[in-house]
């Protein structure tokens, strides 16, 4: 049998070097959170932990155990006939469960008999997590970050894809939070992770970016949605260089209207979102926005929401919150257009590659 452990803090750094990595825990804990690649062998699931639970507490523990073993092993055949019919003498995996006890033990026992050399990480994902969190410091302060600034609607997500697009490192923290930031950034459809998960992901495109070349980074409040930006990460935000995107109105509307297709296809959403502005705004006003929106009128609406709602105060709260706003280089785009952005994006890697490249 080949079984062995881990320390947490060393598995963060190898995570690479196996060939599976694998969670024992039930399909909802994986769910929550996971580490980075993770498959799901559940070795109880909810519905049967649940059940030997009951008999646990209606029982005994004995009899609750004898059940949890057959329902284990089978689960492990299960999990060995679905997944590993091919796999070489030479698979490794790294397995894990809540705090590295019975539930990956059993499943690591299984698989060292089998002849694979198993990993176990100590302490589980408990301990992972603990050692991410204390980790996410020390990749942030090894990175240097340019920040992009910009109103609402002036392109600023789009330009961050556009400098992924030209070879740029980016860290989309909206896409990792799957929400568009603003009180109404709510993507229907599409639930935002849990704050462990949003964490982890973070933690897992950080460590990916290289020192030696700036990461773009949107600006960002300290919550993006329902999730919460690390406060070292915001920190070092907040303190970086920035970028100042500036949109004529007009193409803001427009590109608003483009970015967010559902609030004209879908009005009784929008309605919904802009009732979640009643306290800033007030009932009279939100009510009038919400019958231009049911007469069709949602462009309007959209620009009264840029003129009343989110551009007044935009330049003094950039500039309470970061620190280097005022000396923003600014990057004029006459339109929305692919080609304006990728001619922005080109001018920003030249001046920020030109320094480097002459030192």
């Amino acid at each position: 049998m080949s079984v062995q452990t881990i320390a947490a803090a060393d598995a963060l750094a190898r995570l690479a070097e196996f060939s599976a990595i694998i969670d024992a825990r039930s399909e909802s804990e994986f769910a929550h959170d996971h580490l980075p690649g993770a498959v799901n062998w559940p070795s109880l699931s909810d519905a049967q932990r649940a059940r030997v639970g009951t008999l646990y507490k209606q029982a005994s523990p004995f009899e609750a155990r004898k059940l949890g073993a057959a329902l284990v092993a089978r689960n492990i055949a299960d999990h060995i006939e679905r997944e590993l019919g091919d796999a070489p003498r030479g698979w490794r995996p790294l397995l894990y469960c809540w705090r590295g006890g019975q539930r990956s033990g059993a499943l690591a026992l299984v698989l060292g008999q089998i002849g694979f050399r198993v990993t176990l990480i100590e302490g589980g994902y408990k301990a992972f997590r603990v050692a991410l969190l204390a980790d996410i410091p020390a990749q942030v302060q090894r990175l240097r970050f340019r920040v992009v600034c910009g109103p609402t609607g002036s392109g600023k997500t789009r330009l961050l894809h556009a400098l992924a697009d030209a070879g740029a490192q980016v860290l989309d923290l909206e896409g990792l939070a799957h929400h568009r930031a603003s009180v109404l950034g709510l993507i229907p459809g599409v639930p935002q992770p849990s704050q462990k998960h949003f964490e982890m992901r973070v933690w897992d495109a950080l460590r990916a970016l290289d020192p030696a070349r700036p990461v773009y980074v949107e600006a960002e409040s300290k919550k993006v949605g329902n999730v919460t930006v690390p406060e070292t990460l915001i920190a070092a935000m907040r303190a970086s260089d920035c970028l100042r995107i500036d949109l004529p109105d007009d193409e803001r509307v427009a590109l608003l209207l483009e970015d967010y297709p559902f609030f004209v296809s879908d009005p009784d959403f929008f309605c919904q979102r802009l009732d979640t502005l009643v306290a800033l705004r007030g009932r009279a006003v939100i009510d009038d926005w919400k019958a231009r929106v049911a007469a069709g009128r949602t462009e309007h609406v959209v620009r009264e929401l840029l003129a009343l709602h989110y551009d007044p105060g935009y330049a003094s709260s950039t500039r309470r919150n970061f620190a280097r706003f005022d000396q923003a280089r600014a990057v004029p785009l006459a339109d929305r257009s692919p080609a304006s952005l990728r001619a922005a994006s080109a001018a920003i890697l030249a001046e920020d590659v030109g320094p480097q490249a002459r030192g």
